[in-house]
């Protein structure tokens, strides 16, 4: 190589270095006067009627087969980064075939999961579901039990269960009083029976129903058909 193409060469790169150290400097100065926002500002606020059809609406698109998936991209997660207005609020079984955000169609920072079995209002259950209706503002608490839940079912068949198991059956057991002589399947009818007996205790919070009589929360119970992905509102 002789020393003229050298000395051109080296000139070269140094050139291309200086283009792109600029460009750094523009892209930084660039971020620097119009940074991305850390998080979206709050939404509009939802009616607790509205937030109940936009659940149910995304459970017909489950049914359906024509879920759209929404709020599960990188923008969305961005989104909610730093913040969360989740538009319903939903206490169900830990039951891995009842994942609300899939059966209901609904993306990240939707709904507020707080999940046990058998869908039971324990201290630590029911402070969750105050933090996300007194302090989140969500619209909506639902109680959503399913069809066959073990936990229900270990309760009506009353057999002793290792460990710490019983101890949802022991919240269960006071709603079992309401289905005795009822038609129909035990189980299934106790499924009802203790979405409603939960529902019921939620309503001793006072935090929650103070949002409920200023019409500022809809509580409402569910039953969810495992064989068909319905959601049924029972309450």
């Amino acid at each position: 190589m002789s020393p003229i193409k050298s000395v051109l060469d080296r000139r070269h790169v140094l050139k291309l270095g200086a283009v792109a150290a600029y460009g750094l400097v523009a892209t930084a100065a660039d971020w620097w006067q119009h940074p991305e926002p850390a998080w979206a500002a709050e939404p509009p606020a939802v009616s607790p009627d509205v937030a109940l059809q936009k659940l149910m609406e995304g459970n017909q698109r489950f049914v359906q087969q024509r879920t759209r998936h929404p709020n599960q991209n990188r923008a969305r997660l961005q989104e909610v980064a730093q913040a969360q207005h989740p538009f319903a609020t939903i206490l169900s079984c830990a039951d891995s075939r009842v994942p609300s955000e899939i059966l209901f169609d609904q993306g990240l920072g939707d709904i507020f999961d707080v999940r046990v079995a058998g869908n039971i209002v324990t201290p630590e259950a029911l402070g969750s579901l105050e933090y996300a209706v007194a302090l989140l503002n969500s619209p909506l608490l639902m109680v959503l039990g399913h069809e066959r839940c073990g936990a229900v079912t270990a309760a009506v068949q009353g057999e002793a269960l290792p460990g710490s198991i019983g101890t949802f059956v022991k919240a269960i057991k006071p709603a079992l009083a309401r289905v005795r002589g009822q038609q129909g399947d035990t189980v299934d009818n106790a499924v009802t029976a203790n979405v409603q007996y939960q529902m019921e205790r939620l309503q001793k919070s006072s935090l929650l129903t103070e949002r409920i009589r200023s019409s500022q929360l809809k509580l409402v119970g569910g039953r969810y058909d495992l064989d068909t992905g319905v959601v049924t509102i029972v309450a």
